[in-house]
């Protein structure tokens, strides 16, 4: 990709911070992102260092994330030119990781890493394979229940839902109909369909209220977790709610946007959507909530590969100065995701938009989750999301307990498989 083709070029300055002490001569280094909302915070990381170190090109190209995703898995197997920094859930570099595509950082960088005082041990391991630090901690996607006042104050309803069982009842009442009964505004906008990792991670959210896993570890092995009575409460409440009572079918508007214009009263979502809603529909009525259980946590770190010694160097650098408490906090309160850095007051954020207080200021028994850092996690999670968007338009599963548990059991053993074929079933 030559710079004319690079739809966000910023020419800027990056200093060897940490990494080294090379002096870079008019190296690129450049941005690969799947969060385009995160554009305006990586150019002022930029910006910020450009007085200091003139001679250095950051480039961002952000795109969307599944396109991402596809755009490193051929420039990692091609080769890269330029000195990349590549933005990935950990569970993703892992399969690069593992087949030598991204080789670890250099001893500055981990120190960093490795500091407590930096990272929370749950960051810091999502950052390392095999002990080995590889990418920088920078934020995270976390769930919580977002849900319009006026919609609950209008049902008569006070306060979020705070048992799985509530969240049926809520989304009952919540669910607006026309004259045949039909619904046309969404009760609790459910992941129907889209991308099949998408689908699969929002049924564990609900599957993990209900006590249940997909994935269950056992030492380095892991076997499927959901061919039981927990992943069957979780499938009941899918295929009741769209097959059943429905209080949300696939046709309808979802995700941010529906619930931006109305057209649903409650969804579990990411903190970006707070950013997001001050920009698309700042008069909107809502708050958020923290879960019955607990919450995905998927963070995202920053790995570096291809381009000079010297070009690298400064993309590790970059990395560091992008932890800045000044920055993250700007993410923070302008994009909205929560950064994973430790010791950074975000309280004047939190204060302004209280919103963020669902993710931020959480129970002490709350328990998190993410997706292990395996190499078929993705296979998994879209044939699984494959049998789940099947099961929950089939209507005649409706009340069949029996016929829910076989589906959910056939859908264990693919799982099972393709742990095996990877050599980490566990027995």
């Amino acid at each position: 990709m030559t710079k004319s083709t690079r739809s966000r070029a910023l020419k800027t300055a990056v200093g060897l911070l940490l990494a080294g002490t090379v002096t870079a001569n008019a190296q690129d280094v450049v941005i690969w992102g799947g969060f385009p909302e995160l554009t305006g915070y990586y150019e002022r990381v930029a910006e910020s260092l450009s007085g200091k170190y003139p001679d250095l090109n950051v480039i961002v190209e952000p795109i969307g994330l599944r396109d991402h995703e596809k755009r490193v898995a051929l420039g990692l197997s091609s080769g890269l030119d330029d000195a990349t920094i590549l933005e990935l859930i950990g569970s993703t570099a892992n399969r690069y990781i593992v087949n030598d595509l991204i080789q670890p950082a250099p001893k500055g960088v981990s120190t960093f890493v490795n500091d407590d005082s930096n990272f929370e041990a749950f960051f810091q391991e999502t950052a390392k394979v095999n002990g080995k630090v590889y990418g920088v901690p920078v934020f995270r996607g976390q769930g919580a229940l977002f849900y319009n006042t006026d919609m609950l104050a209008a049902a008569g309803l006070e306060g979020p839902p705070t048992t799985m069982d509530e969240y049926d009842e809520y989304a009952a009442k919540l669910t607006q109909r026309d004259a045949d009964g039909n619904p046309t505004v969404s009760g609790w906008s459910l992941r129907l369909s889209g991308g099949g990792g998408g689908i699969a991670e929002k049924f564990w959210i609900n599957l993990h209220q209900y006590g249940g896993t997909l994935l269950e570890k056992d030492g380095d092995n892991y076997r499927a977790g959901y061919a039981n009575e927990h992943g069957l409460a979780a499938l009941k409440q899918y295929v009741d709610a769209v097959s059943g009572v429905k209080t949300v079918t696939v046709e309808m508007p979802a995700d941010a946007a529906a619930f931006q214009r109305e057209q649903t009263a409650m969804f579990i979502r990411e903190s970006w959507v707070i950013g997001d809603t001050a920009k698309k529909a700042p008069d909107l009525n809502y708050k958020t909530a923290v879960l019955p259980r607990g919450s995905i946590a998927l963070p995202v770190n920053l790995y570096v590969s291809g381009g000079s010694d010297e070009a690298q160097a400064a993309a590790w650098d970059f990395a560091i100065a992008a932890n800045e408490p000044e920055h993250l906090i700007w993410m923070l309160d302008n994009v909205g995701w929560l950064p994973n850095r430790s010791g950074v007051d975000y309280s004047g954020v939190v204060a302004a938009k209280p919103q963020f207080g669902a993710f931020v200021d959480l129970p002490e028994d709350y328990v998190f989750f993410t997706l292990p850092s395996i190499e078929p996690i993705n296979e998994i999670l879209t044939r699984f999301a494959a049998h789940l968007v099947d099961a929950y338009a089939d209507e005649s599963l409706v009340g069949n307990d029996s016929a829910m548990l076989e589906v959910l059991k056939a859908s264990a053993e693919e799982t099972n498989k393709i742990l095996n074929r990877a050599g980490i079933l566990a027995n």
